[in-house]
């Protein structure tokens, strides 16, 4: 089914761009690329407008996450110079996670504000609300792993 997904500048702003540079933060410690914020915050803006604009297209649902992921592992191997099947992994595998992180964050706080699917979408602060959790859960993920594999590899 195609459909444009209606996206308020603003939950580009307050959702999409905070999204994306947890999901390339991710994306950079399970590539094993430094963190070099400048990079990561630059990909992570560029995919949250690219994720806007083709939203705004007629297009099948999902199409731009496979969009996301492919310029992802554009970004950790040429701004990253990360390792060729490493960032293909790290691509996939932040993305996933963020869908697990999604589902699990929506299916737990949904209720708790009593929100259904119909009522989240069209209440722009509510889903600001609700999505936020995922965000802090991605970086506190990408964080911790940063830090187990430097002490697991530096010893």
């Amino acid at each position: 089914m195609c459909a444009i997904i209606n996206i308020p500048f603003i939950a580009l702003l307050l959702q999409g761009i905070p999204e994306q540079i947890a999901v390339v933060t991710l994306a950079f410690v399970i590539a094993r690329i430094p963190l070099k914020w400048e990079k990561i915050i630059m990909s992570g803006i560029i995919l949250a407008f690219v994720s806007y604009a083709v939203r705004i297209f007629t297009i099948s649902f999902g199409l731009h996450t496979i969009l996301l992921i492919v310029l992802l592992f554009i970004a950790l191997t040429w701004l990253g110079k990360g390792d060729f099947s490493l960032s293909l992994i790290a691509s996939l595998l932040s993305f996933l996670a963020l869908v697990i992180v999604e589902f699990v964050c929506l299916s737990l706080l949904m209720p708790v504000f009593g929100v259904t699917p119909e009522k989240l979408f069209p209440n722009l602060v509510i889903r600001i609300v609700i999505t936020e959790p995922q965000v802090f859960l991605i970086f506190i993920c990408a964080f911790l792993l940063n830090k187990f594999m430097k002490t697991r590899w530096e010893v």
